[in-house]
């Protein structure tokens, strides 16, 4: 067998490499051949339906094929996530995966239906800000003016969440946590849902609460609720005064926050999520879905299947430590 020249060989080599990065489209092409289900483990209406419902129409466009949504709402996001998984692994069922059903779940159920990575991770879309915030009539202008208050009266203060194990629980109690303050720092007041935990703390019935945006952004923005920080990397957009948590001191509260990701069965071939990576970053710079996402009071932030599942991974372990800490789990 003759050998190659070096310079044949680094030609090869390069040939290799182009295929990796840029061939698997081709590899997959044809699908999809017919409509592709995505599976909403939530009910309609709600953030994962929204996110899935504002990439149809380009999905749509890019595949050349009918997306489907499906809500199949349940057991707090399992019962969805389950029919994925239990999915044929050809691409034509997946998942808007959501940090209830696919992170908190996994990490804090005493006998989890299913593990975190027992799915084929596609990529992030968006994150969900989750900010802390105060009347605008408290004492609190800073997070370091609440951390100083809790720490001189601990037990005294209250907060308002939307039950055990949720994001509006286990986001004071990682800042307990991360401030050394001890998990009863201050007192839960649990609401049947975010609003009602927003609205709490509005009629001066708690002190505080770390919930989502969405909830809080309209008080916010009419100089009722005071933001004290927002949990996504950089500044929000329509809130440039709200500093980061990294900016306020504590970076650790960014795994305290929501998203929707998309997945798959568990092997998926590569090939369909490459392409499916590939449709995700047109998105990314699409003014149609980024102006769509943004309305809905979500941050664009698209990111590869491989870096979506470091960033899973990471979240996963902050809430199993949140578990551990507070002694936690759910049925």
């Amino acid at each position: 067998m003759k050998k190659l020249s070096w310079p044949a060989q680094v030609a090869g080599a390069g040939l290799l490499l182009a295929c990796s990065l840029g061939c698997s489209p081709a590899i997959a092409a044809g699908y999809p051949e017919r409509p592709v289900t995505v599976i909403v483990p939530f009910g309609a209406g709600g953030d994962a339906d929204i996110a899935t419902r504002n990439l149809q129409p380009l999905a749509q466009r890019l595949s050349g094929q009918p997306m489907v949504v499906m809500n199949r709402p349940g057991a707090s996001g399992s019962i969805g996530s389950l029919a994925v998984k239990a999915a044929a692994p050809d691409g034509y069922t997946l998942l808007m995966a959501r940090v209830g059903s696919q992170v908190v779940l996994p990490a804090l159920q005493a006998r989890p239906v299913y593990k975190w990575n027992d799915f084929t991770l596609i990529g992030l879309l968006e994150l969900n800000p989750v900010v802390c915030a105060v009347r605008s009539e408290a004492p609190y202008r800073t997070l370091k003016d609440l951390a100083d208050a809790l720490r001189a009266q601990p037990g005294k203060l209250n907060y308002s969440t939307s039950g055990q194990g949720t994001i509006l629980h286990l986001g004071p109690q990682l800042l307990f946590d991360v401030l050394k303050l001890g998990k009863d720092a201050a007192v839960q007041v649990s609401y049947k849902g975010g609003s009602e935990a927003a609205l709490a703390v509005l009629s001066g019935e708690v002190d505080f609460s770390c919930g989502n945006l969405t909830s809080m952004a309209g008080n916010i923005k009419g100089g009722k609720l005071r933001a004290l920080l927002t949990t996504t990397p950089e500044r929000l957009k329509d809130f440039p005064d709200v500093p980061t948590a990294r900016e306020a001191g504590v970076p650790e509260l960014e795994a305290i926050i929501g998203w929707s990701a998309l997945y798959g069965p568990p092997g998926l071939p590569r090939p369909i999520v490459e392409q499916w990576a590939s449709w995700l970053l047109q998105a990314a710079k699409d003014p149609a879905w980024i102006a769509a996402t943004e309305k809905a009071g979500s941050a664009p932030r698209v990111l590869s299947p491989a870096d979506t599942e470091r960033f899973v991974a990471g979240q996963v372990g902050v809430y199993e430590k949140l578990g551990k800490l507070l002694q936690l789990t759910l049925d």
